[in-house]
């Protein structure tokens, strides 16, 4: 377990090797006021005479290995520490950095509720391992070991009994963990799925109250936490009964020793003043060994998650080349695409070629795989079979920096960051001057809400951009690709949240910005789309038509349909009383 955290700690390992010799010298400060203990009790048993500047010595050592203990124990916690929290530190960098080389779409599918678990409480959960477990481990076994090893030199009768409570007690632990384990996996699935239940109850409550649906979100919510309680009761009562044995007969190496010692005193075969020595031992022995135990409870759970993280960790990257972008032209070509959600294919052997400075519309049911063959184009998933280009350059060959200067894509849900709208535009090109960044928000046509905000193209925008609209949202998002000025554009249904009195001119904007561009875009409406170069139409995964407008009309009939069922809702009316 500790190799596969060791690579993360760095510069840092030394902490810990020194926080585990200054635990050891804790704990030896704290078992020798024992031996100081025996050494006047022994003479007593004897009737031997002791004077009180004897004991008052004995005292002032008793005083001073707590002090040793205090100072060393509380040092080396220290050192503990700053190599796990630096540890920790170092494993969320190396987790974030390999998310970012991961497949979106698998990122998302994970859910926030679990994401977040994984960075919070489960690396957190590692703390113990490294800032608890490993040095005062080491420490609180070492040391008993020793003692048990002197006890066997004082007599090997009674360190042999005084083995016979740590075997028990290591035999209910060991049973504890082979029985929670059994039982682990099912618990953390309960845990992730109750934590993704949650973010998903509070995002969507707003839609619960309109709708009047808090029973149905109630009735989820509460079924996932009453599993996760379920599973974290089914797991303690397995756990508890092994608990309770190794809690109580640890601690006691004089169960044996006691009685049975007492009774070789009275047969003449053992000496009282090494009974109370080896007693004196015992109860040194008995905390130390229960401490270090304690943590054995916690590394089946932590070898879970180190799992976790590893699996998360190793996953495969998206295919990544080391190239930049030497495309001849910005031509984009799909070759017999074929793509799948596990394994479930959803693209089934599309081809489709968009040429430089045109306009490619893809129209089709929901569900028909408009919006994945887009995404796919921005690699959100590397592809089951085929080959994306630009201007004949693989996708796969260039970094995922080339790739992304090369798109841009505006979505029809687009995340706003807790900070300035200013900022939040900035993105599409951190280098970009101020004025760059107003000239890009006019184009998008964002004044008209700017004029009306307390601090304009400054004001922050909210958590997820809750300060503004859906259609302010989606200008912002617009503003960022224009800023960013990418040669091809990917717009997925990206004036959806328009009112029809901006669309029109979200339109004109559109227009400005996708000139002399190679543009993909989605639409519902067909349309905003009619004037396209070439329309695909899609159907089940297939492409199975792709021309102009006109062309569509008198030779697809499922493009018909879709037309005729677009112009009739475009006339749709509220019937007047």
């Amino acid at each position: 377990m500790f190799k596969k955290v060791a690579p993360y700690m760095g510069e840092y390992k030394k902490y810990t090797v020194w926080a585990a010799i200054l635990m050891c010298i804790g704990i030896i400060a704290n078992v020798a006021p024992y031996f100081f203990l025996y050494q006047i009790i022994s003479p007593l048993t004897r009737g031997e005479h002791i004077d009180i500047k004897y004991i008052i010595i004995r005292v002032f050592l008793v005083a001073f290995c707590e002090l040793i203990f205090a100072f060393s124990y509380v040092q080396g916690l220290s050192f503990s520490h700053v190599s796990a929290y630096n540890t920790l530190k170092n494993i969320r960098i190396s987790l974030q950095g390999k998310l970012e080389k991961q497949p979106l779409g698998n990122i998302q599918n994970l859910g926030t509720g679990r994401i977040k678990k994984i960075f919070t409480d489960d690396i957190d959960m590692i703390e113990i391992l490294l800032a608890h477990a490993i040095p005062e481990g080491i420490a609180n076994i070492f040391i008993p070991v020793l003692i048990i090893i002197l006890m066997f030199i004082v007599d090997w009768r009674l360190g042999l009994l005084s083995l016979v409570p740590l075997f028990v007690g290591m035999l209910a632990m060991s049973m504890m963990m082979k029985a929670g384990m059994a039982k682990m996996n099912d618990y953390y699935e309960s845990a992730a799925r109750m934590n993704n239940t949650i973010v998903e109850y509070v995002n969507g409550m707003e839609v619960v109250k309109v709708f009047n649906k808090d029973g149905d979100s109630y009735k989820k919510f509460g079924e996932t936490v009453r599993a996760y309680r379920d599973f974290t009761i089914a797991w303690y009562k397995v756990c508890w009964p092994w608990m309770a044995i190794y809690s109580s007969v640890l601690p006691c190496l004089t169960l044996l020793i006691l009685p049975i010692g007492s009774s070789m005193i009275l047969s003449g075969a053992l000496t009282l003043d090494r009974l109370i020595l080896v007693m004196c031992m015992s109860f040194a022995v008995g905390p130390s060994v229960l401490k270090a135990l304690s943590f054995a409870g916690k590394f089946p759970q932590l070898n879970y998650k180190i799992e976790e993280l590893e699996k998360l960790m190793d996953n495969p990257p998206l295919k990544e080349g080391s190239s930049d972008f030497k495309g001849e032209n910005r031509d984009v070509v799909f070759e017999n695409i074929h793509f799948g959600y596990e394994d479930s294919e959803v693209i089934h052997g599309v081809n489709l070629t968009m040429k430089q400075g045109t306009t490619t519309a893809l129209v089709g049911e929901s569900g028909s795989g408009k919006s994945t063959l887009a995404k796919l184009l921005v690699h959100y998933y590397d592809l089951n079979e085929g080959r994306i280009k630009i201007g004949g350059q693989d996708i796969t060959d260039m970094t995922l920096k080339a790739l992304n200067d090369q798109v841009a894509f505006v979505s029809q849900e687009q995340f706003l960051f807790n900070t300035s709208l200013y900022e939040n535009i900035l993105i599409g090109k951190p280098d970009a001057t101020r004025e760059e960044v107003l000239a890009a928000a006019s184009r998008a046509q964002c004044d008209e809400f700017f004029e009306r905000l307390p601090d304009g193209i400054d004001t922050m925008a909210g958590d997820g951009g809750k300060q503004l609209s859906g259609g302010e949202r989606q200008r912002i998002s617009l503003a960022r690709a224009i800023l960013k000025d990418a040669p091809i554009i990917v717009l997925d249904e990206a004036t959806a949240f328009m009112d029809p009195e901006n669309e029109e001119k979200m339109n004109a904007a559109i227009d400005e910005i996708i000139k002399d561009k190679t543009v993909l875009v989605i639409a519902h409406r067909l349309s905003t789309v009619k004037n396209a170069d070439k329309i695909c139409v899609m159907k089940d995964g297939l492409c199975i038509a792709a021309d102009t407008h006109d062309n569509l009309l008198s030779a697809c009939e499922e493009y018909k349909k879709f037309w005729d069922a677009s112009v009739s809702a475009s006339t749709w009316k509220i019937k007047e009383a």
